[in-house]
Order: C-alpha cells, then structure tokens, then sequence
C-alpha cells in the first residue's frame, strides 16, 4: 500500500502543477466515487477471506429494480428506491446463506450469482433504458445522488463523494468500533479460532454479505445519478474494479487485515493514474497494464508482509 501511494504522487508530481487544481483533483473523486461505494461493502467480504464476484451486478440489478418500479409500475419515488434497496439486501442474503449455510466456496457462488443477476436483470428490464427524462417526470428522487454543490472551483456531487464519504465513515465507525466489526475481522483471521470463542460465525458471514447488497443496491442508486439514466449494460464490470481498490488498498485477500479507509486510499490511487495517464494523452491500454501492474505489486507486497511476521 505505501509503495503503491508513494508511486501515485510521484507520478503526479511529473505531471505538472495542473494535476493539483482544486477541479481535477474533485475529477478524480467524482469518477472513483461508484468504485469507492463497492469496493467498500467489497472490503467486509474480503476481510471475512472470502471475495463477491456479483457486487457489479447487484449494483446494477438494484438501479433497475428502481427505474422499472418507479416508471413502468407508477409506484411513488421513494418507495421504488426502497425496492431497489430491498433487491440488493436479498442478492446479498441469497449470497451469505450459500457461503455459510450450504457451505460453498464463496468465489463459485459469486461466480454464479453474478451470471444469474446479471440475466435477471437483462430479463427483468427487457433489455431497455429508462431515459433520463422518464426519471425527471416520474422519479426525481432517483436523481438526487447526481446533484452537485460547488466550494470555490471544486465540484462535488451528492451521490458520488459525499454518500462514498459516508458509507466509508460509518463502516470505519462500525469496523472498529463495535463487537460486529471485532466479529467480522476475527471470522476473517481464523473461523475456527473464532466458532471456539464463541462467534456466531454464520450469522456474521450472513449479515456482511447483506450489507454488502444494500451497499451495492445505494451505489445502484448512486449510478442513476451519475449517468442521468437506468441501463441494464451499465457497471457490469465494477466487480473488477472493486476488488482492485481493495487490493490496492492494503485489504489482505487471506482476510482478518485491512480498513476501508485502506480501500477509498486505493480507489483514489486508481483514479490518479487513469487521470494522468488520460492528462499525458496516452493510450487507453497503459492505464489497464498500470493497474495490473499495481494489483500485483499490492499482492506480492501482501505476501511479503505475511512471511516476514510468520
């Protein structure tokens, strides 16, 4: 992780004093922002050492769930986001009742999860968009996260830094500051060790997964505001994205180690090297090697740490 952020500022440091502009640095936030919210309900799953490959989807089933209620079915704005909310919850509890109850591998049930939500959801809406200005007459509501405030010549959008904000700061306060967030790291570390202190391993594994859902299901929420509309081909791949950021972040994928505030360092740290790679005019390409490179420096990184206090 500090090899990773030292390498993100002196990269941003060759690009010039125009990467440091109030604007462009709120740019970054503005565009992590989805990735953060994910990658954030991505963290509880991992720390517990198990990994969502269906949080993408779930983002995106949600968002759907609340333009078709509130659209197609004329049910209040409000009450659509709720649903939406409630879609979320129930993928995340369908998840968490596979891993713990049925005992499964959780990378093969979010494996199946993922290509069932995501064909539900293309089932679900036909295939179809709801357009931005259906939204605007029938569901305001749903556009709120997209709403923006300025401070000087910084944007910030409600949906995407200030509720990525929020989120991380409650699940930090929750992560340290409560027996759950004790329960979750302890699962992670050593099940065993935890079922014979008395955990209820099962049900914190159940309870993560449907957080993780409902988190999913506001970045959902949040994703209706950022693009204007609700579309089913939308955030498909923010599953990759999130584990990014957590891995990036310092989050050990062997579990029990790790912060959401590790987490949002990463998203941030991915967001500065696709802006500046955008900023220099390269190829799309460099960002996607530059970020691989970054997972596996993260992991590599990982392993080291784990070995030396072995």
């Amino acid at each position: 992780m500090i090899v990773v952020a030292v390498s993100a500022v002196v990269f941003a440091a060759a690009i010039g004093p125009k990467f440091y502009s109030a604007f462009t640095l709120t740019l970054i936030l503005q565009q992590v922002a989805i990735t953060g919210i994910v990658s954030a309900g991505q963290t509880l799953i991992i720390l517990t050492a198990g990994i969502d490959l269906s949080v993408g989807a779930i983002m995106v089933l949600s968002s759907v769930v609340m333009g078709q209620f509130a659209i197609h079915y004329g049910v209040p704005g409000f009450l659509a986001v709720i649903a939406g909310l409630a879609a979320g919850g129930l993928c995340g509890l369908i998840n968490g009742l596979l891993v713990s109850r049925v005992k499964l591998p959780p990378f093969i049930v979010t494996l199946g999860t993922w290509s069932i939500f995501g064909a539900i959801t293309f089932i679900y809406s036909g295939n179809e968009t709801v357009r931005s200005q259906e939204i605007d007459q029938t569901a305001p509501i749903l556009h709120v996260f997209g709403n923006a405030f300025h401070i000087g010549h910084a944007v910030f959008t409600y949906g995407g830094v200030i509720l990525m904000l929020v989120i991380s700061a409650l699940l930090w306060y929750a992560l340290n500051k409560t027996a759950w967030g004790r329960h979750v790291y302890a699962v992670g570390d050593d099940k065993q060790a935890a079922m014979l202190a008395g955990i209820r391993t099962g049900r914190v594994l159940v309870s993560v997964y449907v957080v993780t859902g409902l988190i999913c299901a506001l970045a959902g929420w949040a994703l209706i505001g950022r693009i204007g509309s609700v579309s089913p081909q939308a955030g498909q791949l923010e599953n990759i994205n999130a584990i990014t950021a957590v891995v990036i972040g310092g989050t050990s994928l062997f579990g029990g180690r790790g912060s959401i505030l590790g987490t949002l360092f990463g998203a941030l740290i991915v967001g500065v090297f696709s802006l500046g790679l955008r900023l220099l005019g390269t190829d799309p390409q460099w960002t996607q090697l530059t970020v691989g490179a970054l997972i596996i420096i993260a992991v590599a990184t990982d392993q080291w740490i784990r070995r030396a206090s072995a």
